[in-house]
């Protein structure tokens, strides 16, 4: 489903900004405030992974060889998603929209960015998180950017699934390996995903509407998406439980607060949306990423202090 471009953007004469101002567009393309997220992740799983403090020039190489990642599929999702951001409000702005950055350098940025990734981590690391976070951006890029986005609403479900590789490279950058606990966390990710995304989607429905992509917002009625919202949230804080055979009582009770406070968030939308009390779906926007930091760091700090496990 192509979105059709609006007069004056598709065929636009190109900005000429300052060096400062191209790198700055170069940078946009990359979303940093996405990837400052994603590092959110990481960092804690390398605390797990480690039972501990891990050493430090190997944390600061996964998390510049995964923000390069991140911000390779990224640049080349803009790339492949320029004619939709050209008709939604939200993302009109983008460098590619505005010709702040050309089509073809954007591209070469993506895969310049991608091959340097995949040898920091495999030179910095392992092998194994170099090829993770090869297949990440890959998985974004042609899975979740090329064919889910566009054809189904179960897009953000299965298309999420890049996102929280993170934690797996995370894991596997300190032992070499990808054990259970890094899947539990991949798993709170991937169950996280939908929630976060969805409430956004509530607020820019005519956005996506307008673009012609099947967001389950714009294919479903708010009563069906702050239900399966609610659902999500549920097994998003059942699943950071599984962490606790793994971790102490400092973990599972900073899980157990948060949880609780996420579900009544979640229950709180669901609810306004069926009684028609006006609904405010970005709050468990802004919440659902503060939720995840703060589960997030709740690992990190067990990790750090060393307790015995819980169970």
């Amino acid at each position: 489903m192509k979105a059709a471009a609006q007069p004056g953007l598709a065929h636009g004469s190109p900005q000429s900004p300052g060096r400062r101002g191209v790198l700055g567009a170069y940078v946009a393309l990359t979303k940093p405030r996405v990837i400052e997220l994603l590092l959110v992740t990481t960092i804690p799983a390398m605390f797990l992974a480690q039972r501990g403090f891990p050493p430090l020039g190997l944390v600061l190489v996964t998390l510049v060889g995964g923000a390069m990642a991140a911000g390779s599929a990224n640049a080349l999702n803009c790339v492949a998603d320029s004619d939709i951001d050209a008709v939604m409000d939200r993302t009109k702005k983008r460098p590619l929209v505005n010709y702040r950055v050309p089509r073809r350098g954007a591209l070469v940025f993506g895969l310049v960015l991608g091959a340097v990734s995949f040898a920091v981590l495999a030179l910095g690391a392992n092998l194994l998180s170099a090829v993770l976070a090869l297949g990440a951006i890959l998985f974004y890029v042609l899975v979740y950017t090329l064919v889910l986005k566009r054809r189904t609403a179960q897009n953000i479900v299965w298309g999420g699934a890049a996102g929280c590789m993170p934690v797996v490279i995370g894991w596997s950058a300190v032992t070499g390996t990808v054990e259970w606990p890094a899947l539990v966390m991949f798993a709170v990710v991937f169950l996280w995903t939908p929630p976060h995304f969805w409430s956004l989607a509530m607020k820019y429905r005519d956005d996506y509407a307008r673009a012609g992509v099947p967001m389950l917002p714009v294919v479903a009625t708010e009563r069906q998406v702050s239900a399966r919202i609610l659902v999500y949230s549920w097994a998003t804080v059942a699943s950071t439980l599984l962490l606790v055979p793994a971790t102490s009582w400092i973990y599972f009770a900073g899980a157990a607060v948060l949880g609780a406070a996420f579900l009544v968030t979640a229950q709180r939308l669901h609810s306004a949306v069926r009684n028609g009390s006006g609904a405010r779906p970005m709050k468990l926007f802004h919440l659902s990423n503060l939720y995840l930091a703060l589960v997030f760091f709740a690992i990190a700090v067990d990790a750090a202090i060393g307790l015995p496990p819980l169970v």
